[in-house]
């Protein structure tokens, strides 16, 4: 269970700062926009922001919301990595928006079968 904490709060801070770059980044904003979703950057990062709060006071608070989080972020870097093989990005463009979405998922695998505190 040790790892999973420590891969949780990385994903968490990940994506806390994440969340923030899509407010406060002029970088991000050019991004959005050679992903052709400019209106999309503010409800993303608005996700990321909620979903690296998940993670990390699920940790502490109730493995339920540590789930969700992990659930909800995998989907949205899954679709990620979608977008940017659609916009054809090179493997190092893209291969960050997978790793993110398959630690989710990990993190959503332990919750479920790698321990039994998870109440749905």
């Amino acid at each position: 269970m040790i790892t999973l904490s420590y891969i949780t709060i990385f994903s968490g801070i990940s994506f806390l700062l994440f969340g923030c770059g899509c407010f406060l980044s002029k970088k991000m904003k050019t991004e959005f926009e050679r992903y052709g979703l400019p209106s999309f950057r503010k409800i993303v990062g608005a996700l990321q922001l909620m979903g690296g709060t998940g993670l990390l006071i699920g940790m502490m608070y109730s493995t339920t919301l540590q789930f969700y989080a992990a659930f909800g972020l995998s989907i949205l870097m899954f679709l990620g990595f979608l977008v940017r093989l659609k916009i054809k990005d090179t493997f190092f463009l893209v291969a960050p928006s997978l790793f993110y979405a398959l630690l989710n998922a990990y993190i959503c695998y332990q919750m479920l079968y790698g321990s039994s505190l998870l109440v749905l």
